[in-house]
């Protein structure tokens, strides 16, 4: 389907037969002998069910599969922390100052029923994550054909970037799940002007900016690109804005308290350049490496496919088109901007990738073209598979973040009572402490974040034995590098185990 209201698609001149009406792949070869461009390869439906339904299956199994083999890290740790309190204890942390909206927290507080194992905290993210695939599914379908909705599904259901976000408890996966509910009613309700739908949209987005603030971003694309494409229309009647208006106030009245606070927290993370992230142009290649599969021999197809596909999109649809371009290229150009006033990494932009991957789906025209056989769907979904072999071989057997567990029982074999352990920064305890017991182990814990922290430390337990706890984040609170440079004059290194350091009083 198009996302043009209520106009026929125009037929492209492929030298194939073309059938009038709509380019529906539900219907069987056997009630359908000739097709439109957009749906070479008759397909029986059930086989595509079929398809989808593994293809969710399998999505299931990457994400659910060894979800505790990682040991929690830093923000992970930060997750179970804020997930303690209360609902409303949750809601002051967030008015605080917490710079992530309070729904994630709310729902693991609710999943802490269950207990506060690294499955547990992580399941609700993974769950969603899997369900995100038939969503991405549906977009497609509804933005052009089933097989472009298959393929975009395909692409999400085996994509790195995806799975490795599915399997942390982070609102990332949820933050999409919620906004591809909003795509998906949002490319309806621009082919219908259905005001359910248009309602909706107001509302996921809602709910997706409740998980994570960056949702506001592709949301406010999403209302440029209705504004835009209805510029003619509006301006001969006025009352044409009121689809994309009741979208707006839907998403305004549920968000409101939320609002209020979000205007205080971007003026408090901007009002200084950030001490860690992303900047430049570095964060526009970072985002479309990793959302690619963090391999630059992935990416470079991926964006030749994408520029095709908006080229064959262009020829029948501009206005979907238009959508594709304003998703991949707005978001971009915005965080390349605002990496110059607050932290910019490329998990923020998640929502890129249904559109991303239904652009690149979209070139599914050209992949028929080339090999001229009703199987190159297929031949797409299996594709999709392989280019992920290579992260798949490894992901499950390699510790993908920073191994606190292992950590943790390597120090324990080395401290004894009275001993010191030192956190720089201090919030590595977060992580730390769900694995070591300085009670169990008669050890004294404390943090630091100068050069002078440590050295009044050293003053005041001048007998105690000490080992220092040590990640890159020290830079990223103490970025003038006086703490390192007190380690590097007083202290020998003990040892690293990934992305964890360990000192020891000289």
């Amino acid at each position: 389907m198009t996302i043009l209201e209520g106009r026929e698609r125009k037929p492209i001149d492929s030298g194939l037969p073309i059938q009038d009406g709509s380019t529906n792949l539900d219907e069987s070869a056997n009630t359908r002998q000739v097709t439109s461009v957009n749906d070479p390869a008759p397909q029986d439906y059930s086989g595509h069910l079929l398809i989808l339904i593994g293809l969710t299956g399998i999505g299931a199994l990457l994400r659910l599969y060894n979800l505790a083999g990682n040991s929690l890290w830093l923000d992970e740790a930060a997750t179970l922390s804020f997930s303690r309190h209360s609902i409303v204890g949750i809601w002051e942390i967030v008015a605080g100052g917490e710079f992530n909206p309070p729904l994630f927290y709310w729902l693991e507080h609710g999943m802490l029923f269950f207990g506060e194992s690294e499955s547990v905290l992580r399941f609700l993210p993974a769950l969603l994550g899997v369900l995100t695939i038939p969503i991405v599914y549906l977009i497609g379908k509804e933005f052009r054909d089933r097989n472009v909705g298959l393929i975009a599904a395909a692409l999400l259901a085996f994509s790195p970037f995806h799975i490795y976000y599915s399997q942390e408890a982070r609102a990332y996966a949820p933050m999409l799940f919620f906004f591809s509910l909003a795509l998906l009613f949002y490319v309806r309700a621009n082919r219908s002007n259905e005001v359910r739908s248009w309602a909706l949209f107001g509302i996921f987005s809602a709910v997706a900016f409740w998980m994570h603030f960056y949702a506001i971003v592709p949301v406010a694309v999403l209302i440029l690109h209705a504004l835009i494409i209805r510029v003619g229309e509006i301006r001969s009647d006025i009352r044409n804005v009121r689809a994309p208006a009741l979208a707006l106030i839907a998403f305004i009245i549920t968000t409101l308290p939320l609002l209020i606070v979000t205007v205080n927290l971007f003026l408090a993370r901007t009002s200084a350049a950030p001490t860690f992230g992303m900047q430049g142009l570095d964060v526009i290649y970072q985002t479309l490496l990793q959302i690619s599969g963090f391999s630059d021999l992935i990416l470079v197809p991926f964006l030749i496919l994408f520029v095709l596909g908006v080229a064959c999109t262009w020829r029948e649809d501009r206005n979907g088109a238009l959508l594709l371009v304003f998703m991949m290229i707005l978001p971009l150009a915005g965080s390349l901007i605002l990496s110059s006033r607050m932290p910019m990494i490329p998990r923020h932009l998640i929502f890129l990738l249904p559109l991303y991957f239904i652009g690149i789906a979209s070139a599914y025209p050209g992949l028929y073209a080339l090999v001229k056989d009703k199987r190159a769907v297929y031949i797409a979904v299996a594709a999709a598979f392989l280019i992920s072999t290579p992260f798949l071989a490894t992901y499950y057997t390699t510790p993908q973040k920073n191994d606190w567990r292992g950590f943790s029982a390597e120090l324990s074999g080395m401290t004894g009572e009275g001993d010191l352990i030192v956190l720089l920064p201090s919030y590595m305890a977060l992580p730390l402490d769900y694995y070591y017991s300085n009670a169990t182990d008669g050890t004294i814990e404390l943090g630091a974040t100068t050069g002078n922290d440590l050295e009044a430390i050293r003053n005041s337990h001048p007998g105690n034995r000490t080992f220092y706890v040590v990640t890159w984040d020290i830079l990223a609170v103490d970025p003038t590098g006086d703490a390192l440079g007190w380690l590097n004059e007083n202290t020998q290194f003990a040892g690293q185990r990934m992305g964890i350091h360990l000192f020891r009083s000289a």
